[in-house]
């Protein structure tokens, strides 16, 4: 994929990392298709989730392969866009254009997406956030354009998902349906295997430090309240020193000493200077590594004409058992 130079934000389409051939597109639809024909088509169900992952061992092996490559290192971006992938695009209905819209049924996209997810990892969802849909559908809403998260249309910010939860996602995977109308909306990333040589060690230092509160995003609205009580002070940077794990998110971060603030203000510079846009089109899908990778979203303009960006995501987690205590009869969702 081709670079960014530090200090630019590209105005171009950056390419997907790789595209599926015609034939293996192919191959993946009609797989995808054999998850929405039976009568056990509801995808947040452990049984639809069991077949998802079955089947995931069908798909085509270039596909699978490219997939194993980035679950063992995500590169020097944390990012990979693989393109070509089915959506039924001629049966698509119009975009959704209410708030907490997912999708309960199974759909091509909808299948390719959950195949993909189990390839990585685990399908995850919180109970708190788009009623704990496994498949989550991210388009904008009438009346919420400066909602900042996935239902507006405003710039969105640099963070991770869900840094502020004891069990946050290590993958997000979006998968894209529709463009904007304008082709002007773009997927912001930067990771911090780019961003970490543009920190001065005093900065570096402070952001391992726990001197950082993180609370739960707009979207998980007003009941996060309870949660945000029991977040407790972590750094922003952790793991590895050369290579560390990021939870942050810019809107809800909130900097503890004066140290702490001039350290998460050089992050944000340092993200800048290594950003790059992502504008997705039909069947583009996008692996986000989200323990080594921020991202965010530029502004566009919806029409509410029923044909409006339409991106369809769902979590990853590598350890399911982890969070078990979260989760009810050892299912997918996150209850707390």
């Amino acid at each position: 994929m081709p670079e960014t130079t530090p200090g630019t934000t590209p105005s171009s389409a950056v390419a997907a990392d790789w595209k599926l051939d015609p034939a293996d597109a192919g191959a993946c639809e009609r797989l995808a298709r054999t998850l929405c024909t039976r009568g056990d088509d509801q995808v947040d169900s452990p049984e639809w989730v069991s077949r998802a992952r079955d089947a995931w061992e069908d798909l085509p092996p270039p596909l699978r392969r490219e997939v194993r490559r980035f679950r063992r290192h995500s590169g020097p971006h944390g990012t990979m866009v693989i393109g070509g992938l089915p959506i039924d695009q001629a049966a698509l209905p119009v975009t959704p254009t209410v708030r907490g819209s997912v999708q309960r049924q199974a759909t091509v996209s909808a299948a390719v997406l959950t195949m993909v997810a189990c390839g990585l990892g685990e399908p995850l969802a919180y109970l708190a956030e788009k009623s704990g849909a496994l498949v989550q559908d991210v388009v904008p809403v009438p009346g919420h354009e400066t909602f900042h998260g996935n239902a507006g249309s405003v710039p969105l910010s640099f963070h991770t998902e869900n840094g502020f939860h004891p069990h946050p996602p290590d993958y997000v995977v979006f998968l894209c349906l529709r463009a904007d109308h304008d082709q002007i909306a773009g997927m912001r990333i930067a990771g911090i295997r780019q961003a970490l040589p543009l920190l001065t060690p005093a900065g570096r230092q402070t952001l391992f430090a726990s001197e950082f509160i993180t609370t739960p995003p707009p979207s998980f609205g007003p009941d996060a309240a309870a949660t945000e009580s029991a977040v407790k002070p972590r750094p922003v940077l952790s793991g590895a020193v050369e290579d560390p794990d990021i939870r942050m998110a810019q809107l809800v971060t909130t900097p503890l000493t004066p140290r702490a603030a001039a350290a998460l203000a050089e992050f944000g510079r340092a993200c800048e200077a290594t950003a790059r846009t992502l504008r997705l089109t039909p069947g583009d899908l996008v692996v986000i590594d989200n323990r080594v990778t921020v991202h965010g979203r530029t502004a566009f303009h919806p029409r509410y004409d029923g044909a409006d960006r339409w991106l369809q995501r769902t979590y990853v987690t590598t350890d399911l058992r982890r969070s078990r205590d979260h989760r009810p009869d050892d299912g997918h969702i996150l209850a707390r």
